[in-house]
């Protein structure tokens, strides 16, 4: 009876088909695989540089003399000839009163002179005076002359001085720390600065980028690996200390034509807006900036390339009737977490990402679409890296 029963199932499970088909042939290892496709790869490269004043004015005395009032708060935005500083006029303002007065003494000497030499003239024409008086009284008017020309000059002098006690924001932008306060003494062109303006908005920031990396960029733009990017060509990408990206983007100013001597890099300017002052000169950051463009670039995903004992690259691929097949790569570059492939895979290539623990060339393999691994918040990677 045993027996019958166990016959009968048997016949009645393989009259059946599970679902899904038949399970593979004992031995034959599952691998899942992903369809290599060409995409536009956008080449990127992050370099450390540090923010600097798009303006910074450091303003000094041009006069001598006692500071009496300080017109601005420390740390607050001043306007372009926004009063700063008010050093005592009086010695400046008797000065320039006193040459107001020679420069009024010297005008009317010369209206005396040049109506005497007028008189000399006509007694001259009729031998009434000597010619030697006569030139004389030419000599004297053009002396008269320069005599207010020179008083003149001594008025603008003065002028100016009087103006200079009276200490103007040179920029608009914000005003740091004043060095100085009422009551103390500054001289004209004092090494100490009494306060510094800088102009935060716009913002510069200075990155440098290694000689070699240029002359590689170059090189591939030449052979035809890479291509310009465009009007987004200048566009740089701003990473703070913290990690985050700012908000705004920014444009590449220009690339200097030297290369430092001790740390063989050029120096790279960007601007960037910067409205609300996020931005302080001296700041540590890291710009990311365009290079160029390959239009049909292969990713394939690293954990799919493993290396050889010489160190190359390799990868498998299922070729014909389902059996492995191993490239040797050319790889370029990373990007994230993939690899750019140079050579030893095309396009259309079924690249075996899962299952290689028993790979091996000519091993016959069932495949499965390779589904990339989701990240939880937990293990999502963060700007930081």
């Amino acid at each position: 009876m045993s027996v019958v029963v166990i016959a009968s199932i048997s016949v009645l499970a393989a009259c059946g088909k599970p679902p899904g088909g038949a399970p593979p042939a004992a031995g034959t290892p599952e691998v899942g695989t992903l369809s290599v496709q060409p995409q536009r790869v956008v080449f990127t490269t992050e370099l450390p540089g540090r923010t600097v004043p798009f303006l910074i004015a450091e303003v000094r005395p041009q006069v001598n003399g006692i500071v009496l009032k300080r017109s601005f708060t420390e740390g607050s935005d001043v306007k372009a000839g926004q009063v700063l500083y008010s050093i005592d006029p009086a010695t400046y303002k008797a000065t320039y009163e006193n040459n107001v007065a020679a420069l009024a003494k010297a005008q009317a000497t010369l209206i005396s002179t040049r109506l005497k030499r007028d008189r000399y003239k006509e007694l001259s024409a009729v031998n009434a005076i000597s010619r030697q008086d006569y030139d004389d009284a030419v000599a004297s008017v053009g002396e008269g002359e320069a005599d207010v020309s020179s008083a003149r000059a001594n008025v603008e002098s003065s002028r100016i001085n009087l103006a200079y006690t009276r200490v103007d924001a040179p920029i608009s932008g914000r005003i740091g720390k004043s060095s100085i306060t009422p009551g103390a003494l500054v001289t004209a062109s004092q090494s100490t600065a009494m306060a510094t303006i800088q102009q935060l908005d716009p913002i510069y920031v200075d990155v440098t980028q290694p000689s070699v990396a240029l002359l590689r960029l170059k090189k591939a733009m030449a052979q035809g690996d890479l291509e310009k990017s465009g009007a987004s060509a200048a566009k740089v990408r701003l990473r703070l200390e913290d990690g985050s990206f700012y908000p705004l983007e920014g444009s590449l100013e220009f690339s200097d034509v030297t290369v430092d001597q001790d740390t063989g890099a050029i120096t790279l300017r960007a601007i960037f807006p910067n409205p609300n002052a996020t931005l302080l000169p001296g700041m540590y950051v890291r710009a990311v900036l365009e290079e160029g463009v390959k239009d049909q670039g292969l990713l394939v995903p690293q954990q799919a390339v493993s290396r050889d004992s010489t160190g190359k690259p390799q990868a498998y691929v299922v070729g014909k009737d389902d059996k492995l097949e191993r490239r040797d790569l050319e790889t370029d570059r990373a990007i994230g977490d993939q690899w750019l492939i140079r050579s030893g895979l095309n396009a259309g290539d079924q690249l075996v990402i899962d299952g290689l623990q028993r790979a091996a060339p000519g091993v016959t393999v069932k495949t499965v679409p390779w589904q990339a691994p989701s990240v939880t918040q937990a293990t999502a990677p963060s700007d930081l890296h």
